[in-house]
């Protein structure tokens, strides 16, 4: 007898296992991606600083100084008296420009050297005496913290504005270079953190009343030069401190009676009248109303 051959069993389901191999594959893809996707920051920023740290061994990176946390900076209390803007009006009062120049001299003479070397300028415009420190000569690069070679200088400047009446506005600037890091997300913040970093100085070491300081920082939207170069972004790196006469400050050097000064400051309502007398007293002299910043509460 013929032995009989043995048929093979066709396996229809083969390509299941084909299928499997890709699921599979395509599982694995997507748990990396989830997993890529919640990192640890915390350790990503551990090693950013490692990195930055050996390489600043190394003498490849400047050295950083570390600055402290936007939560340890003082608050200042908001002024019950508003500040004013000089116009040509106020800037020609014989009183106020007096006061001004005396401090413009007065600062030209301790920073000598500062403004010899080009680090500081002082000049008197609308907004007041004008103090501008660039950042070349009293921060390092991305840093809040002024260099120890500065306090002096700085301390010279805070006691110069203590002994005067005026207010004082310290203002941050940058250029238009981003900045990026573990400690400024931006240029506000740095900006600002170096207005209130030299706000509080003022009132630990010099011992001016807060109330007096305001700060604010303008990030790169205020230059007075052009990003275009080196020099002009320099220029720009600044902190601004500007001395400026009140409100009140400005009655009184008007020479108005002690009865006129309360009913003019009685209200914020009565210092729409302030400006108009004013405007009137001096219109055969001056074409401009007192201009003022707008005011958080009324005056009392």
């Amino acid at each position: 007898m013929s032995r009989k051959r043995k048929q093979s069993h066709v396996n229809h389901e083969r390509w299941m296992v084909s299928y499997a191999d890709f699921v599979t594959l395509l599982f694995a893809f997507f748990v990396v991606m989830f997993a890529s996707s919640q990192q640890d920051h915390k350790k990503t920023q551990q090693v950013a600083y490692s990195i930055r740290t050996a390489f600043q061994t190394m003498g490849i990176f400047p050295a950083v100084t570390k600055e402290p946390s936007l939560s340890s900076v003082v608050m200042i209390a908001p002024q019950s008296v508003p500040m004013v803007t000089l116009g040509d009006d106020i800037a020609s009062l014989p009183g106020v420009m007096e006061d001004l120049n005396k401090m413009k001299r007065r600062m030209e003479r301790l920073l000598a050297s500062q403004i010899a070397n080009g680090t500081v300028t002082v000049t008197i415009g609308r907004g007041g005496l004008l103090i501008s420190l660039l950042d070349a000569g009293f921060f390092e690069s991305g840093s809040a913290i002024p260099k120890a070679s500065s306090i002096p200088t700085l301390n010279e400047i805070g006691k110069a504005i203590a002994a005067a009446p005026y207010n004082v506005r310290i203002e941050g600037h940058t250029d238009d270079v981003p900045i990026h890091d573990s400690q400024y997300a931006s240029n506000w913040e740095l900006s600002t953190a170096r207005a209130t970093v030299l706000t509080r100085l003022f009132i630990e070491q010099d011992h001016i009343i807060p109330g007096r300081l305001s700060a604010a920082g303008y990030a790169q939207y205020h230059p007075v030069a052009s990003n275009l170069t080196a020099e002009g972004r320099g220029r720009n790196r600044r902190v601004d401190i500007i001395v400026l006469p009140t409100l009140q400050q400005v009655v009184n050097l008007k020479g108005l009676a002690a009865g006129q000064k309360s009913q003019l400051l009685s209200s914020r309502a009565d210092q729409q009248k302030l400006q108009e007398f004013l405007s009137t007293a001096s219109r055969s002299k001056f074409s401009r109303p007192i201009s003022t910043m707008p005011q958080r509460t009324p005056l009392r």
